[in-house]
Order: structure tokens, then C-alpha cells, then sequence
């Protein structure tokens, strides 16, 4: 068993995972020390998994060579973060690791850039150790929902290829980050990897036959807690409370109900049934719930986004 975040219980029955807690990020851990860091796509989403990595020690600010669309969000972007942000791919596409985070309209378009870029002598990708130069290419690392690690090593044949799926609570450090892995990623690179996903929240190594799964519950999951929350809020201003404070205490009800559930490891219908005692206000609501099929609605929202990613694939 993993040891948890800091306030965050134990998940149970869970694949391999590295925990934000404990760890103490050194940029030569494990002997692999990139000594530069591309960034394609630098939005949001790489933001909030560079920026931590930066503060952890794992990449110099100096080391980064980001690319970006327009100018006017390169020289805001440099400007804000004080980071080599450009137009510019070549610099980005010739570092040692990589960090794939357009969207997936423009992945043809880096696929492009990439092969503009290529360093010099590159060598297509091959299996660890199996011909000279097999140790020099570079990683890549997607975090591109829906890209197979076939699609992408098709696309980037100079790449060994990580796939990470990463959700939006990774903006506060709370995030959740499945790993599949393509062929002939040295451990030490793995181990770096693991702890970059690990500055924003809890990394689990995975089949990427499960990914489209944990997309579909720890990607699209924050937007089904949004619009509960939203809606929970709506009802008790439907009840008589001021919408400032019905948004504040359904979220910290969402938040204090899940910490609720990871700290004493229950199981959700423990905690349904601890709620709802015998003809009172709890299973009335209950009542009206399963009425409304929301219990079926969520799982088949679920099993729709999952649906999504593999034809995304």
C-alpha cells in the first residue's frame, strides 16, 4: 500500500502508484537528468505540471524551451513565468524530453513540426538496447486524450512515447494521472516521469486498455461533480438560500463528503446509509433521486466518455 497525499486517505485496491507526499525531487534522480525540457502546447494544463516541476527542482527554469501558437501569448506567457516561450518549434522539438499538450486538432500539425525539427542523425525509435544510437531518442510524453501509444509512435517514429491522462485537479495539486508506457523507456526514465505527474497529485501506472475508463471517471469526472454541485446549490436556493452561500456549502459539502469517504475508507452506500435514517429528510431526497434516474445517468455518462475516447483513438 502507497503512502496517501497529505489529507488524503489510502485509496484501496489500487495499481501501482507514486504519491505526491514524500517526495524529494532531485534533477539527477535515478542518473537521468534532461538538460532540457520542451514544452508543445502551453496552456493550462502544461502550466500546472511545469510550473510545480520547476518549484521541485526536477527541471531548471532555464532548461525550458516552450512553444506556443500566437506571439502575444508567448511574450505574455514569458513575461508571466519568466520562461523561454516562443513560435518557434525547433527548439522545443530538439530536446532530449518532451511534453506534448495541444489539443487534438493540432496533433498532425506538431507531427509536422516534429519531423521539421528532427536534431541531426536521429534515429528512428527502437526497443531498449537493440541497435546503436537506441538510447538517444527522445521522450515524449502525451497527455492528449484519446492518442494510443500506436497513434502516437506512428506520428513521432524519432520518440520513445509516454501516454499520461491527467485531470483538471491537477491545477491545485490534487490530481489524478494514469501512465501507459511505450517501448523502451529506461526505469530511471519512468522513475522521472512518475515524479514529474507525482508534483501535482497521485500517479498510477496502468494498462492503456484502462485508460479510456480513467479518463471517462477522473477527466470528465470534475465536470459531473460541477454540475451536481451546481445543481445542489440551485435546490437550496430554490429552499430559501442566498446563492453566494448555497454554491460555498455544496462545495464544501462535495469536499468534506469525499474526504469523508477516502479517511475511513467507506464504501459510498455506508455513507448513504449513515445519512438517511428511517422516514426522514435525507431518503426522501433519496427517493427522488432514484426517480429521476440520476444514479443511471451518471454511470452512463461515464460509459459514454469512455465510448468517446477509444473513437477518438
Amino acid at each position: 500500500m502507497h503512502t496517501p497525499e497529505p489529507g488524503l486517505a489510502q485509496p484501496m485496491a489500487l495499481p501501482t502508484t507514486t504519491p505526491a507526499a514524500g517526495i524529494a525531487p532531485s534533477p539527477g534522480l535515478g542518473g537521468f537528468a534532461p538538460e532540457r525540457f520542451g514544452v508543445v502546447g502551453f496552456g493550462r494544463m502544461a502550466q500546472a505540471l511545469l510550473l510545480p516541476l520547476i518549484d521541485g527542482g526536477l527541471v531548471p527554469a532555464a532548461a525550458v524551451r516552450a512553444v506556443v501558437g500566437s506571439g502575444a501569448s508567448a511574450a505574455r506567457l514569458a513575461a508571466q513565468h519568466g520562461l523561454a516561450v516562443s513560435t518557434d518549434p525547433a527548439e522545443a522539438w530538439q530536446a532530449p524530453v518532451l511534453l506534448l499538450a495541444v489539443k487534438p486538432q493540432l496533433l498532425a500539425a506538431a507531427a509536422e513540426a516534429a519531423r521539421g525539427s528532427a536534431p541531426a542523425g536521429a534515429a528512428p525509435a527502437t526497443p531498449a538496447g537493440s541497435g546503436p544510437g537506441a538510447g538517444d531518442q527522445p521522450l515524449l510524453i502525451s497527455v492528449l486524450a484519446g492518442v494510443t501509444l500506436a497513434r502516437l509512435q506512428a506520428l513521432f517514429p524519432g520518440h520513445r512515447i509516454v501516454r499520461a491522462v491527467p485531470n483538471t485537479p491537477a491545477l491545485v495539486r490534487q490530481g489524478l494521472t494514469g501512465l501507459a508506457w511505450g517501448e523502451g523507456i529506461a526505469p530511471e526514465q519512468q522513475l522521472w516521469v512518475r515524479q514529474l505527474f507525482a508534483q501535482v497529485g497521485e500517479v498510477l501506472d496502468l494498462p492503456e486498455s484502462q485508460l479510456d475508463a480513467f479518463l471517462a471517471l477522473t477527466s470528465s469526472g470534475p465536470a459531473y461533480v460541477a454540475l451536481v454541485a451546481e445543481a445542489l446549490a440551485d435546490g437550496a436556493v430554490a429552499a430559501g438560500l442566498p446563492r453566494a452561500l448555497a454554491l460555498r456549502l455544496a462545495h464544501r459539502t462535495l469536499a468534506g463528503t469525499a474526504a469523508l469517504l477516502q479517511e475511513q475508507e467507506l464504501h459510498p452506500a455506508q455513507l448513504k446509509d449513515m445519512v438517511a435514517s428511517p422516514g426522514g429528510t435525507t431518503i426522501a431526497g433519496l427517493r427522488q433521486l432514484e426517480r429521476a434516474g440520476v444514479r443511471s445517468a451518471l454511470i452512463e455518462a461515464v460509459v459514454a466518455a469512455a465510448e468517446r475516447s477509444r473513437q477518438l483513438a
